[in-house]
C-alpha cells in the first residue's frame, strides 16, 4: 500500500469500486439505474402526498420525511460514484470527503429516529384510536421531526470535526465506496480512542433508544391486535403496520451487516 508522507492528505482514493476497465461501464449503469429509480420513486411519493388532501396525516408526513432522507442520502454518495466511475478517477478531495461523511452520518441517524417516531405513531393509531388525533397533532409531529433532524445534524458535525483533526499518515487509500468513519479510524496514525468511544456512545444512544422504542411500541401493538375479535379487524390493523415493520427490519438488518464485522475489513 502506498505510503503518504504528509499527515493530512489533500485527496483520498476510494478503493470500493472495481478498477477492472470492462467492469466500469457496468458499475456506472447499475448505480445510475438505482439512483434514477430511487429519486423517481421518492419524488413521486412526495408529490402524491402533497397534492392529495386525504393523505395529510401524521403517517404520510413521516413518510415524506423518509423520502427526503432517502433522496439526500442517495445524492450524497451516488453522484460521486458515478463521476469517479465515468472518468476512471476514484479520488475525492478532503472537503468532499468531509461533506460526504457529514451527511451520511446525519441522514442515517435521522432515519433511525424517524422510524422510531413512526412506530410510536402506529402505537397511537392502533392502541389509542379514539385519542389518536389529539396525541399525534401537527405541533407534536413537527416538533418531533425538527428535533430528530437537529440532534442528528449537530451530532454529525461534532464527529466529523474531530475525525478530520486526526493525522492520516498511514495511507490515503479508503477501502470503501465512500468516506465512512470506520475506514478513516483505521487509516489514522493518531490515537482514535476518544473518537471511537464518542461514536459508540452517540450511536448507542440513537440506535438503541430508537430500537427499544420501536420494539416496545410493537409489543403493545401486537398485544392490542391479538385482542381484536374479528379476523378482518386484525388483518386491517396488521396491514397498517406491515410496511413500516418491513422497513425497520431491513434498516436494522443492513446496519448490523455493515457495522458488526471485523475492523480489519476497512484496512
Amino acid at each position: 500500500m502506498e505510503e503518504v508522507n504528509q499527515s493530512s492528505p489533500k485527496r483520498f482514493i476510494l478503493l470500493g469500486l472495481s478498477n477492472v476497465p470492462y467492469l466500469q461501464p457496468i458499475c456506472f449503469f447499475v448505480f445510475l439505474d438505482i439512483y434514477i429509480i430511487t429519486m423517481s420513486g421518492n419524488l413521486l411519493l412526495i408529490i402524491v402526498v402533497k397534492v392529495n388532501p386525504k393523505l395529510q396525516t401524521p403517517m404520510y408526513f413521516f413518510l415524506v420525511n423518509l423520502s427526503i432522507i432517502d433522496i439526500c442520502f442517495s445524492s450524497t454518495t451516488v453522484p460521486r460514484i458515478l463521476i469517479n466511475t465515468l472518468v476512471m478517477d476514484r479520488s475525492i478531495s478532503l472537503l468532499g470527503c468531509a461533506v460526504q461523511m457529514f451527511f451520511h452520518l446525519a441522514l442515517g441517524a435521522t432515519e433511525c429516529l424517524i422510524l422510531a417516531i413512526m412506530a410510536y405513531d402506529r402505537f397511537a393509531a392502533i392502541c389509542r384510536p379514539l385519542n389518536y388525533h389529539t396525541i399525534m397533532n401537527k405541533m407534536l409531529c413537527a416538533s418531533l421531526t425538527v428535533s430528530a433532524w437537529s440532534i442528528c445534524f449537530i451530532n454529525s458535525a461534532i464527529h466529523v470535526f474531530f475525525i478530520f483533526r486526526l493525522p492520516y499518515c498511514k495511507s490515503n487509500h479508503v477501502n470503501h465506496f465512500f468516506c465512512e468513519v470506520p475506514a478513516f479510524l483505521r487509516m489514522s496514525c493518531g490515537d482514535t480512542f476518544l473518537n471511537e468511544i464518542g461514536m459508540y456512545i452517540s450511536a448507542g444512544i440513537v440506535a438503541m433508544c430508537s430500537f427499544f422504542l420501536t420494539v416496545i411500541s410493537y409489543i403493545y401493538i401486537i398485544s392490542t391486535i391479538l385482542r381484536i375479535r374479528s379476523s378482518q379487524g386484525r388483518q386491517k390493523a396488521f396491514s397498517t403496520c406491515g410496511s413500516h415493520l418491513t422497513v425497520v427490519v431491513l434498516y436494522y438488518g443492513t446496519i448490523m451487516s455493515m457495522y458488526l464485522k471485523p475492523h480489519s475489513t476497512y484496512s
